[in-house]
């Protein structure tokens, strides 16, 4: 892993797809910025966001479904509502059972991430709650945003 790319903001070039996201009043904080659990929340969103609109998540009936296992943000500049984001998404690794997502927070017009994170997804039995090779439909959604 590449430290200085995990730590540094990047450019909108760095991602694949983008979704927008408001913000809300109730996520600032007494500091007067987006607090840092909305960012996560973010996160979620934007990706089952993406994989419900390609087909390939079924959140109340699908047979396999994606467990996070680690996650991890840094914090570049603040983010406050009224703010808009827009959240770039990638993947960085795909592996058997299990995906790293990384997504980028950008503010309004801003060139660079604001903050930038990853989240790591291990696809499960729904029932058994044991490790299953990625279907092969959500794998080649995934591919596509290596």
């Amino acid at each position: 892993m590449n430290l200085d790319r995990e730590t540094d903001p990047e450019p909108l070039e760095a991602y694949k797809v983008f979704r927008t996201l408001g913000t809300r009043w109730m996520d600032n904080d007494v500091y007067g910025h987006v607090n840092n659990v909305v960012y996560y929340s973010w996160f979620d969103t934007v990706v089952n966001n993406y994989l419900i609109e390609q087909g390939v998540l079924d959140i109340q009936h699908g047979g396999t479904i994606g467990l996070v296992v680690q996650t991890h943000c840094n914090y570049f500049s603040p983010i406050a509502f009224p703010q808009t984001v827009r959240a770039g998404l990638r993947v960085a690794q795909l592996g058997r059972s299990s995906v790293r997502y990384e997504i980028g927070l950008f503010a309004d017009d801003e060139a660079t991430t604001a903050a930038k994170g990853y989240f790591i997804h291990v696809y499960v039995d729904r029932h058994t709650r044991r490790p299953v090779p990625l279907p092969g439909p959500l794998k080649a959604v995934l591919e596509k945003l290596i």
